[in-house]
């Protein structure tokens, strides 16, 4: 008898945490499509950078801890299969006219989201003539989708109404808000796992490396290991290229056609940390916010030029309001611990349950 409730234990852990992970699509996309990914961001404790922001600030990239930072931006993609899961009403606009290129928004023809069907019913596919669409980071959300996001890795990617236990709780505590004043308010939740980074989080990621001035760490000036300004040549073997305007403000793109490159195709100029596309294709929203109500980015973006890029690159007035997304603004998202934890429980669970069946029937 009671081994048998021993049995009985280790299955229900081990189907419970299997179902769990088992939902984690975004970390199991289909073939041809790219998963979320994330790569250790370690050296606890490291030092500041000294580097003079061009609003004047200074004192960024310092963690106290060890985390992790996606290895690439969130692409369309994941993103429509957060849509599909969460936005069959879509009560918080997650998918916005910037995403489905309904008019008056016309800047990425090639790559965008299909919203078919009514409230209620809605479903999303990746649409556009692109064939690498999918892959390419996902645009126009808003820092309260990108959130809302978060809070559906953090649930477990489960299938239901945007509310409690999908988008309105866990990393942050929405709780359906909305306008620009609910959202400033919002701080991470403690033991959040998942999450948009913070301002040092993703400095630190982009510039910094422990391997710097004879290993005691430092700050380079463009997140390609590099003091150099980087091409804008895509190129899978270059060591020093990144999706910007080199010939800003006239047109020089790198890509004239689509103007969104797929994350991680500049494969040979990865960051110090192994995060690619931290400079260009799409700016990324951090966590920071500002005096005047407005969240804050870092990155550079494919239509800007190499200013962008650089470490010391913070707006001074030129922020984001939170309820808003725009065309060249994405995001990447940070995480602690690691986000296999959950199905190397279950692997775990089984691993004793076929150990103890062998045994004992």
């Amino acid at each position: 008898m009671f081994g048998k409730a021993i049995v009985r234990g280790l299955l229900a852990v081990a189907m419970v945490c299997y179902a769990a992970a088992s939902q984690a699509d975004v970390f199991n996309m289909t073939d041809g499509q790219t998963s979320l990914r994330f790569v250790p961001v370690g050296n606890p404790g490291n030092a500041a950078d000294t580097t003079v922001m061009t609003d004047g600030s200074t004192g960024y990239g310092s963690v106290p801890y060890r985390y992790q930072m996606g290895k690439y931006d969130v692409t369309v993609g994941q993103y429509c299969q957060f849509l599909n899961a969460v936005a069959q009403t879509d009560t918080y606009g997650l998918c916005n006219g910037g995403m489905t290129q309904s008019s008056p928004y016309q800047t990425y023809p090639t790559i965008r989201i299909a919203q078919n069907g009514s409230p209620g019913g809605y479903s999303y596919s990746v649409a556009g003539s692109y064939s690498q669409a999918a892959n390419c980071p996902i645009y126009f959300p808003s820092w309260g989708s990108a959130a809302r996001f978060c809070n559906w890795l953090q649930n477990g990617q489960p299938t239901g109404l945007e509310g409690n236990g999908t988008t309105e709780t866990g990393a942050y505590t929405l709780n359906g808000a909305t306008n620009d004043n609910a959202l400033i308010a919002i701080t991470r939740n403690a033991g959040a796992k998942y999450f948009i980074p913070s301002e040092n989080e993703w400095y630190k990621a982009a510039y910094y490396d422990p391997t710097l001035n004879g290993g005691t760490g430092g700050y380079w000036t463009y997140p390609t290991k590099s003091n150099t300004v980087p091409s804008n040549i895509l190129s899978s073997t270059g060591t020093n290229n990144v999706n910007f305007n080199a010939n800003f403000p006239s047109s020089g793109y790198t890509d004239p056609v689509n103007h969104l490159t797929p994350v991680g195709a500049f494969a040979n100029s990865p960051g110090p940390y192994g995060t690619y596309d931290m400079g260009g294709d799409v700016f990324q929203w951090n966590e920071a916010s500002s005096a005047n109500q407005y969240r804050r980015f870092r990155g550079g973006t494919w239509n800007l030029g190499s200013n962008q890029l650089a470490s010391s690159y913070r707006t001074t007035s030129n922020e984001n309001l939170p309820s808003y997304g725009i065309y060249y603004l994405g995001f990447r998202v940070a995480s602690v611990p690691e986000p296999g934890s959950l199905a190397m429980t279950a692997m775990i669970a089984l691993t004793a349950l076929l150990c103890y069946w062998r045994k004992h029937v």
